[in-house]
């Protein structure tokens, strides 16, 4: 399970391999920094929800959702060749990036919902605040090579934001050394929440120049952390941002009553038949093949034992016939 601190900034990582969940909150864009040419983002402003953006995650790595995605920002793209990664990183304390790279970028409606667990290649991370300002002074950390303009390596929010695009940094070099990850058959998808950025509004305000230095060193680290992941995965990787202004607690499921209506009595006046289930196709094509196949099978079978001659095509009358004589 990715790690959550008990302090604001703290940085939350998930890799998973087969699902993924986010907590809720309100963003404002949703951008796609790279992914393959079986995945096609079309240009558009066309608004998505949040809760939707798993679903997004899913579909483009070839696989099904409960629900039907009724959104014309992606394309179907090629189905036999799917992404083995999806890398969805979440900056907190802005509205929108703006990026290095051109991509393919769409507001954002409503919640973002997203669930894992944690690899166990990653448990190796720094987290709590020792480790990062350890890692951040040792010779082979971000400091020696990043402009930090009018960030300071003694403010202590200064080098917080500084430790999350290290451990960006780490992620991918961790991967570098583990190469079995990005080319086993297993999907993989990586959650990652950023909250440095807002801390450093909070400090010097949002209009200081710390804010927009961090803002430009923010951009330029995720298009660089894009490149690594792409190219790790041979290309065959999704990179996304979501850019979230503010969070908001998770919206409580709704119950209900036993002895409520039923709204379908209401909706569905004229007694019309309801839309089948999404695996409605798949449960019919399982089926459908398998009395194929065994209706195949029994002709055959019952054609060669018509067909049989006892005394040549059977060892049971071979044997019986043997033992016969020998009385």
């Amino acid at each position: 399970m990715g790690r959550r601190g008990a302090a604001p900034w703290a940085l939350e990582v998930a890799v998973l391999v087969t699902s993924a969940c986010l907590a809720g909150v309100w963003g404002d864009e949703f951008s796609v920094l790279r992914s393959p040419q079986s995945v096609v983002f079309r240009d558009g402003s066309w608004p998505i929800p949040g809760e939707r953006i798993p679903d997004v995650a899913a579909l483009s790595m070839g696989f099904s959702v409960e629900d039907d995605l009724s959104w014309p920002g992606l394309a179907v793209g090629d189905l036999f060749h799917r992404p083995r990664a999806t890398v969805l990183v979440t900056v907190k304390g802005v509205d929108k990036l703006t990026l290095p790279m051109k991509g393919v970028s769409y507001p954002i409606e409503n919640r973002v919902y997203m669930v894992g667990k944690a690899n166990s290649v990653f448990e190796d991370l720094s987290v709590t605040l020792r480790q990062l300002r350890n890692r951040l002074f040792q010779d082979n950390s971000i400091l020696s090579s990043l402009p930090l303009n009018s960030l300071s390596r003694n403010n202590e929010v200064d080098l917080l934001f500084l430790s999350e695009l290290q451990v960006l940094h780490d992620i991918a070099s961790l991967l570098s050394r583990h190469k079995h990850l990005a080319k086993d058959h297993s999907p993989d998808l990586y959650s990652l929440e950023l909250a440095g950025l807002e801390e450093i509004g909070k400090r010097y305000g949002e209009d200081s120049q710390q804010f927009r230095d961090a803002s430009q060193i923010l951009a330029d680290s995720l298009q660089k952390f894009a490149d690594e992941m792409y190219n790790l995965y041979s290309g065959n990787a999704v990179v996304e941002v979501v850019a979230v202004k503010t969070f908001n607690s998770p919206l409580m499921r709704k119950t209900r009553s036993i002895l409520q209506s039923s709204q379908s009595e209401i909706e569905n006046p004229y007694n019309l038949a309801y839309p089948y289930n999404y695996d409605y196709a798949v449960i019919f094509n399982i089926i459908l093949w398998m009395m194929i196949g065994l209706a195949l099978a029994v002709i055959v079978i019952s054609y060669n034992l018509w067909n049989m001659d006892p005394g040549y095509d059977s060892i049971i009358y071979r044997m019986t016939n043997q033992k016969i004589r020998m009385d």
